[in-house]
Protein backbone atom coordinates (compact mmCIF):
# COMPACT_ATOMS: atom_id res chain seq x y z
CA UNK A 1 0.00 0.00 0.00
CA UNK A 2 0.69 3.51 -0.76
CA UNK A 3 -0.55 6.78 -0.59
CA UNK A 4 -1.18 10.28 0.13
CA UNK A 5 -2.75 11.21 3.29
CA UNK A 6 -3.66 14.40 5.25
CA UNK A 7 -2.89 14.90 8.81
CA UNK A 8 -5.22 17.03 10.80
CA UNK A 9 -2.98 19.55 12.66
CA UNK A 10 -4.38 20.95 15.49
CA UNK A 11 -4.49 24.93 14.04
CA UNK A 12 -7.24 23.40 12.16
CA UNK A 13 -4.74 23.15 8.75
CA UNK A 14 -4.02 19.80 7.49
CA UNK A 15 -0.19 18.61 6.52
CA UNK A 16 0.33 16.23 3.61
CA UNK A 17 2.16 12.70 4.35
CA UNK A 18 3.54 9.76 2.13
CA UNK A 19 2.24 6.48 3.63
CA UNK A 20 3.65 3.50 2.51
CA UNK A 21 3.53 -0.22 3.69
CA UNK A 22 0.74 -2.76 4.83
CA UNK A 23 1.37 -4.13 7.93
CA UNK A 24 4.64 -4.21 11.01
CA UNK A 25 6.08 -1.95 13.28
CA UNK A 26 5.73 1.87 12.29
CA UNK A 27 8.52 3.80 11.30
CA UNK A 28 8.55 7.73 10.88
CA UNK A 29 10.10 9.14 7.85
CA UNK A 30 12.10 12.60 8.63
CA UNK A 31 12.57 14.58 5.07
CA UNK A 32 15.94 16.34 4.44
CA UNK A 33 15.76 20.14 4.22
CA UNK A 34 14.50 19.56 -0.23
CA UNK A 35 11.38 18.22 0.91
CA UNK A 36 8.59 15.27 0.54
CA UNK A 37 8.85 14.43 -3.00
CA UNK A 38 9.18 11.16 -5.59
CA UNK A 39 12.99 10.22 -4.39
CA UNK A 40 11.45 10.48 -0.71
CA UNK A 41 8.96 7.95 -1.48
CA UNK A 42 10.76 5.64 -2.96
CA UNK A 43 13.07 6.02 -0.22
CA UNK A 44 9.96 4.95 2.07
CA UNK A 45 8.94 2.59 -0.53
CA UNK A 46 12.32 0.34 0.20
CA UNK A 47 11.92 0.26 3.87
CA UNK A 48 8.28 -0.55 3.74
CA UNK A 49 9.25 -3.33 1.56
CA UNK A 50 11.41 -5.09 4.89
CA UNK A 51 8.09 -5.28 6.32
CA UNK A 52 7.26 -1.84 8.18
CA UNK A 53 4.60 1.11 7.94
CA UNK A 54 6.51 3.95 7.13
CA UNK A 55 4.71 7.50 7.33
CA UNK A 56 6.77 10.58 5.56
CA UNK A 57 4.98 14.17 6.74
CA UNK A 58 5.94 17.56 4.82
CA UNK A 59 7.30 19.22 7.93
CA UNK A 60 6.78 22.43 5.96
CA UNK A 61 3.30 22.31 5.76
CA UNK A 62 3.31 25.72 7.54
CA UNK A 63 4.97 27.01 4.22
CA UNK A 64 3.03 25.26 1.44
CA UNK A 65 2.42 21.83 0.26
CA UNK A 66 4.51 19.49 -1.09
CA UNK A 67 4.04 20.61 -4.26
CA UNK A 68 4.24 24.21 -3.93
CA UNK A 69 7.68 23.69 -2.25
CA UNK A 70 9.17 21.17 -4.79
CA UNK A 71 12.24 21.86 -6.34
CA UNK A 72 11.84 22.75 -10.68
CA UNK A 73 15.37 22.23 -11.71
CA UNK A 74 17.05 19.17 -11.97
CA UNK A 75 19.18 19.22 -8.74
CA UNK A 76 21.79 16.24 -9.69
CA UNK A 77 23.06 19.80 -11.36
CA UNK A 78 25.01 21.46 -8.89
CA UNK A 79 24.26 25.19 -10.34
CA UNK A 80 20.77 23.96 -9.89
CA UNK A 81 20.68 21.94 -6.25
CA UNK A 82 23.08 25.73 -5.49
CA UNK A 83 19.76 27.70 -6.55
CA UNK A 84 17.51 25.61 -4.94
CA UNK A 85 18.88 26.13 -1.53
CA UNK A 86 19.00 30.27 -2.15
CA UNK A 87 15.11 30.38 -2.48
CA UNK A 88 14.40 29.78 1.67
CA UNK A 89 14.95 26.75 2.27
CA UNK A 90 17.19 27.38 5.15
CA UNK A 91 14.78 29.74 6.05
CA UNK A 92 12.00 26.82 6.82
CA UNK A 93 14.51 24.64 8.70
CA UNK A 94 15.69 27.27 11.00
CA UNK A 95 11.45 27.40 11.90
CA UNK A 96 11.81 24.03 12.77
CA UNK A 97 12.26 25.04 16.49
CA UNK A 98 12.00 22.43 19.69
CA UNK A 99 8.45 23.27 20.56
CA UNK A 100 7.50 23.06 17.11
CA UNK A 101 9.44 19.88 16.39
CA UNK A 102 7.97 18.64 19.24
CA UNK A 103 3.85 19.38 18.91
CA UNK A 104 4.46 18.02 15.12
CA UNK A 105 5.82 14.83 16.28
CA UNK A 106 2.86 14.30 18.64
CA UNK A 107 0.39 14.73 15.61
CA UNK A 108 2.92 12.17 13.38
CA UNK A 109 3.02 9.64 15.53
CA UNK A 110 -0.77 9.47 16.52
CA UNK A 111 -1.33 9.23 12.94
CA UNK A 112 1.22 6.43 12.39
CA UNK A 113 -0.19 4.59 15.25
CA UNK A 114 -3.81 5.17 13.76
CA UNK A 115 -2.83 3.55 10.43
CA UNK A 116 -4.41 -0.13 10.23
CA UNK A 117 -1.59 -2.30 10.34
CA UNK A 118 0.65 -0.63 12.55
CA UNK A 119 2.43 -3.28 14.68
CA UNK A 120 1.57 -2.63 18.70
CA UNK A 121 5.41 -1.56 20.36
CA UNK A 122 7.97 0.89 19.89
CA UNK A 123 8.31 2.41 16.15
CA UNK A 124 11.41 3.93 15.04
CA UNK A 125 12.60 7.82 13.57
CA UNK A 126 14.62 7.44 10.40
CA UNK A 127 15.86 11.35 9.29
CA UNK A 128 18.10 12.84 6.64
CA UNK A 129 19.67 16.14 6.35
CA UNK A 130 18.30 18.60 9.47
CA UNK A 131 15.84 15.73 9.47
CA UNK A 132 17.90 13.49 11.59
CA UNK A 133 17.87 15.92 14.25
CA UNK A 134 13.99 15.74 14.06
CA UNK A 135 14.11 12.05 14.84
CA UNK A 136 16.33 12.94 17.96
CA UNK A 137 14.98 15.13 19.40
CA UNK A 138 11.19 13.04 18.27
CA UNK A 139 13.33 10.62 20.33
CA UNK A 140 13.79 12.32 23.36
CA UNK A 141 10.07 14.02 23.32
CA UNK A 142 8.41 10.22 23.04
CA UNK A 143 11.41 8.03 24.97
CA UNK A 144 8.65 5.07 25.29
CA UNK A 145 7.90 5.20 21.86
CA UNK A 146 10.64 5.43 20.28
CA UNK A 147 13.16 2.31 20.37
CA UNK A 148 15.32 3.25 16.90
CA UNK A 149 16.82 6.50 15.65
CA UNK A 150 18.30 6.85 12.25
CA UNK A 151 20.44 10.21 11.81
CA UNK A 152 21.93 10.51 8.25
CA UNK A 153 23.84 13.10 7.13
CA UNK A 154 22.75 15.21 9.33
CA UNK A 155 24.51 18.54 9.79
CA UNK A 156 24.13 21.04 13.48
CA UNK A 157 23.77 18.51 15.64
CA UNK A 158 26.58 19.71 18.20
CA UNK A 159 26.10 23.46 17.76
CA UNK A 160 26.76 26.53 20.44
CA UNK A 161 23.21 27.26 22.78
CA UNK A 162 20.41 25.53 24.71
CA UNK A 163 18.91 24.12 21.50
CA UNK A 164 21.72 21.93 20.51
CA UNK A 165 20.05 19.09 18.98
CA UNK A 166 22.84 16.68 21.44
CA UNK A 167 21.94 18.10 24.27
CA UNK A 168 18.42 15.94 24.39
CA UNK A 169 20.72 12.65 24.18
CA UNK A 170 19.82 11.81 27.95
CA UNK A 171 16.60 11.77 27.17
CA UNK A 172 16.99 9.08 24.94
CA UNK A 173 15.92 5.53 25.14
CA UNK A 174 16.15 4.77 21.77
CA UNK A 175 18.86 3.08 19.71
CA UNK A 176 20.98 5.55 17.67
CA UNK A 177 22.28 5.06 14.11
CA UNK A 178 24.17 7.61 12.77
CA UNK A 179 25.96 7.70 9.54
CA UNK A 180 28.00 10.90 8.93
CA UNK A 181 29.63 12.21 5.81
CA UNK A 182 33.07 13.21 5.78
CA UNK A 183 32.87 15.86 3.41
CA UNK A 184 29.92 17.81 5.66
CA UNK A 185 30.84 21.52 7.01
CA UNK A 186 28.00 21.54 8.61
CA UNK A 187 28.93 18.29 10.85
CA UNK A 188 33.04 18.54 11.74
CA UNK A 189 35.00 15.80 12.89
CA UNK A 190 35.03 17.67 15.92
CA UNK A 191 31.39 17.94 16.00
CA UNK A 192 31.09 14.50 15.18
CA UNK A 193 32.88 13.41 17.94
CA UNK A 194 31.09 15.83 20.53
CA UNK A 195 28.13 13.65 19.85
CA UNK A 196 29.40 10.57 19.85
CA UNK A 197 31.04 11.50 23.46
CA UNK A 198 27.39 12.57 24.64
CA UNK A 199 25.84 9.17 23.49
CA UNK A 200 28.62 7.09 25.19
CA UNK A 201 28.42 9.51 28.73
CA UNK A 202 24.75 9.24 28.15
CA UNK A 203 24.75 5.41 28.04
CA UNK A 204 22.66 5.43 24.44
CA UNK A 205 23.67 2.39 22.37
CA UNK A 206 24.36 3.94 19.09
CA UNK A 207 26.33 2.99 16.31
CA UNK A 208 28.12 5.73 14.43
CA UNK A 209 30.14 6.15 11.39
CA UNK A 210 31.87 8.44 9.05
CA UNK A 211 31.16 7.34 5.23
CA UNK A 212 34.21 7.55 3.50
CA UNK A 213 34.29 10.58 0.06
CA UNK A 214 30.23 10.99 1.15
CA UNK A 215 28.83 14.65 0.66
CA UNK A 216 26.15 16.06 2.40
CA UNK A 217 22.94 14.46 1.25
CA UNK A 218 24.94 11.46 0.12
CA UNK A 219 21.11 9.15 0.07
CA UNK A 220 19.57 11.39 -2.34
CA UNK A 221 20.02 10.04 -5.96
CA UNK A 222 17.89 13.06 -7.42
CA UNK A 223 20.54 15.77 -6.35
CA UNK A 224 24.33 15.96 -7.21
CA UNK A 225 25.29 14.59 -3.80
CA UNK A 226 24.54 11.53 -4.31
CA UNK A 227 26.92 8.42 -3.64
CA UNK A 228 25.66 4.85 -4.11
CA UNK A 229 28.19 3.42 -2.00
CA UNK A 230 27.21 5.36 1.27
CA UNK A 231 23.32 5.41 0.27
CA UNK A 232 23.29 1.55 0.05
CA UNK A 233 25.36 1.56 3.13
CA UNK A 234 22.70 3.00 5.20
CA UNK A 235 19.93 1.39 3.55
CA UNK A 236 21.74 -2.27 5.15
CA UNK A 237 22.88 -0.72 8.52
CA UNK A 238 19.34 0.71 8.72
CA UNK A 239 17.76 -2.36 7.65
CA UNK A 240 19.77 -4.26 10.21
CA UNK A 241 18.97 -1.88 13.12
CA UNK A 242 14.99 -1.98 12.63
CA UNK A 243 15.04 -5.56 12.80
CA UNK A 244 17.22 -6.07 15.66
CA UNK A 245 15.03 -3.47 17.79
CA UNK A 246 11.66 -3.57 16.27
CA UNK A 247 12.21 -7.63 16.27
CA UNK A 248 10.52 -7.64 12.58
Amino acid sequence: MAEQLFCAMPDGDEAGAYLAGDQGPGVLFYMDAIGLRPQIAQMADRIANWGYVVLAPNVFWRNGTATDLAPKGDLTVPEDREAFFATGVMDRVGSMTPDVIDADADVWLSVLRSVDGVSDGPIATTGYCFGGRLALRTAAHRPDDVAVVGMFHTGGIVIDGPDSPHLVVPQVKARVLAGHADADPSNTPEQIAAFDEALAVAGVPHRSAVYPDAAHGYTMADTSSYQKAGAERHFAELRETLAVELGD
